[in-house]
């Protein structure tokens, strides 16, 4: 083990210094703090995790099983059942919804990454006329509702003839002033600008100096940005109810309201369809983890 230096602070104690990622005790945590600390974790965690726990149990129980048994265990297994029914009700378009919003979500989330980035790249290392209202048109952006831009969007789609379209569920996705913002910010913190000015010297073009070295210090963040835009499309509701009316290319979370409207509906069902339905989303962020992580810190410190 490597020694570490000692001293003596005024008062007599020794102070030993931060060692392996461990606080000095002048500045570590009391215990009352870090059990403080660790409880509301822990609530936080089952505040989280009790309504998935709640749509699993759900899933495996008719309507009736719903109202007469305990809410909170299972009882007679009917998952099999369950998707039976889902697949029933739904025509068996149910995995067509599912493949729909997966879809949706990765073009939206691959574009509207890409155009995010770029924009927030030319905002951050360039001048020009109108940087200014440009960056405020932005943030507008920010604080208006997407349910108001809704009706605007579809009498616009209507004109040029794309509603009852996937481009008309797409388009939309593809744009995400918030992803603009954190793109900005990236470039701003991790893309040295004498990086650029060395490759401009070099003789590299513009479009070069962005596709060869930009993105690649901006992948971290990259992440970050089309998470919440998959996520964003994946959940997004208001916008294919007023533009699709197909069954075909309806998004998972449009199929399972129209389960929904159903005089009696199978509830437990319905609950499958939606755990199956988050699933994809899970999945996406337990394996995009790690880069998601370093995206959040990586215009947290400017280098």
């Amino acid at each position: 083990m490597s020694k570490v230096a000692k001293c003596m602070l005024s008062d007599g104690t020794e102070y030993v210094p931060s060692r392996e990622g461990i606080p000095a005790r002048s500045i570590a945590p009391s215990a009352v703090a870090r059990w403080l600390t660790r409880a509301i974790l822990f609530l936080a965690l089952v505040y989280f995790l009790f309504p998935v726990y709640w749509v699993i149990v759900a899933s495996t129980k008719t309507n009736s099983q719903l109202v007469s048994t305990n809410g909170l265990w299972f009882d007679d297994f009917n998952l099999l059942k369950n998707h039976e029914t889902l697949m029933v009700w739904t025509r068996g378009m149910f995995w067509r919804w599912v493949l729909n919003s997966l879809l949706y979500s990765t073009v939206a989330g691959v574009v509207g990454t890409l155009i995010s980035v770029m924009a927030g790249y030319a905002t951050a290392k360039f001048n020009f006329p109108g940087k200014g209202i440009t960056m405020g048109v932005i943030m507008s952006g920010l604080l208006m509702p997407a349910a108001l831009l809704t009706i605007p969007l579809y009498i616009i789609f209507h004109h040029i003839g794309i509603t009852n379209t996937m481009w008309a569920i797409i388009i939309p996705a593809c744009v995400s002033p918030f992803g603009v913002f954190l793109g900005r910010v990236y470039a701003q913190t991790s893309v040295p600008t004498e990086l650029i000015e060395a490759a401009r010297i070099d003789g590299a073009s513009e479009a070069r100096i962005f596709f060869t070295m930009v993105l690649r210090l901006l992948a971290p963040a990259m992440v970050t940005i089309f998470l919440f835009i998959f996520v964003g499309t994946w959940n997004n509701f208001l916008l294919p109810l007023m533009m699709v009316t197909a069954d075909e290319i309806k998004p998972v979370t449009l199929g399972l309201y129209g389960m929904m409207s159903y005089f009696a509906p199978e509830k437990g069902a319905v609950m499958l369809g939606a755990l199956l339905g988050v699933l994809p989303l899970i999945v996406l962020f337990l394996a995009l983890q790690k880069y998601w992580q370093s995206g959040l810190a990586a215009g947290s410190v400017k280098g």
